[in-house]
């Protein structure tokens, strides 16, 4: 059966018995109803396009579901606050088969239930491309929320959640015509580490976000916004480890594992900074420092000479 046999209300009442929608008002009004004790809800959301963002020949529609729900709720841990709630908004071609938007909803339930979350509305429209926009709301729990820019010179730059370039690794192995493994599942479905933004926030972490476009790119976001120098440590520690696992697993000469780690988008880890000598939260590793300076980001004392620093959505 096709989308467009089955019809707006037809689709709905197939898809929303499969989320998990638990809420003050879930679907079913106007809008929803969460609770916020603070009075204060993060917001963020993402959009997904079908042939930029995922293809639908590497990724099943539970592994589309489940990365929209992840690098969203990716965002809102980076704020510090815990999430509360998705709005899912779907634009469909009408030719598409129903059992395409249901294993969509099986997988996007599997990471709310992974996660600790619930879907309390959306919309459906009609598109001539599949476009997924996740809306994802949380609370901060009564704290200020972390910044980019809250970053000082003579921190560590620190890092938690999946090795870096995974995801890019996959992505490597789905263009060369792979289709399984560890790293195009890292790829497929990446896995934030969410308790570990409202943990940082406890821990009095001065800077953090979500790693969405490659370590360089967001890195700079954080300098820029800080006005400061972040130094990443390549040479040694937990990036040179990342490199060399990835070169060893993915049968890669050392320098491709390295411009993974540093340059791979989506594998939603969180970035940030504490003070040197902070108790850093379990999950967290130093992998570079914060210096004075203009908003700039080093590899081990230098510019990086590699090519690009990471995904920019208009220039590739």
């Amino acid at each position: 059966m096709r989308v467009e046999e089955l019809g707006e209300a037809g689709l709905l009442a197939r898809v929303i018995p499969l989320l998990p929608t638990e809420a003050l008002l879930g679907p079913g009004d106007d809008a929803a109803v969460l609770a916020a004790p603070d009075g204060r809800v993060v917001a963020t959301t993402d959009v997904l396009v079908e042939g930029r963002d995922f293809r639908r020949d590497w990724s099943s529609g539970a592994d589309v579901g489940w990365k929209a729900a992840a690098q969203n709720l990716a965002d809102v841990a980076a704020m510090g606050a815990t999430a509360t709630g998705l709005l899912v908004s779907l634009g469909l071609p009408g030719d598409l088969p129903v059992a395409w938007v249901e294993d969509f909803a099986a997988g996007l339930a599997a990471a709310c239930r992974h996660f600790g979350t619930v879907v309390v509305g959306g919309d459906l429209s009609g598109a001539s491309e599949i476009v997924v926009s996740v809306t994802a709301l949380g609370d901060l729990a009564g704290r200020p929320p972390l910044l980019r820019s809250g970053a000082r010179a003579g921190d560590v730059v620190v890092l938690a959640g999946t090795e870096p370039g995974r995801s890019a690794g996959g992505l490597a192995a789905l263009l060369a015509g792979g289709s399984g493994g560890a790293l195009v599942e890292a790829h497929r479905r990446p896995a934030p580490p969410l308790s570990l933004g409202p943990a940082a926030a406890r821990a009095g972490a001065h800077a953090l976000m979500d790693v969405s476009d490659g370590l360089l790119r967001d890195a700079g976001r954080i300098a820029a916004a800080s006005g400061v120098v972040l130094d990443l440590h390549l040479g040694a520690g937990p990036l040179r480890a990342a490199a060399d696992h990835l070169a060893a697993e993915a049968g890669v000469e050392a320098s491709t594992a390295e411009g993974w780690v540093l340059t791979g988008g989506e594998d939603h880890g969180l970035l940030g900074t504490f003070a040197a000598g902070a108790d850093l939260p379990d999950g967290f590793r130093v992998i570079g420092s914060v210096r004075v300076g203009p908003g700039a980001v080093l590899v081990d004392g230098v510019r990086w000479s590699g090519s690009g620093v990471g995904w920019d959505h208009f220039g590739g």
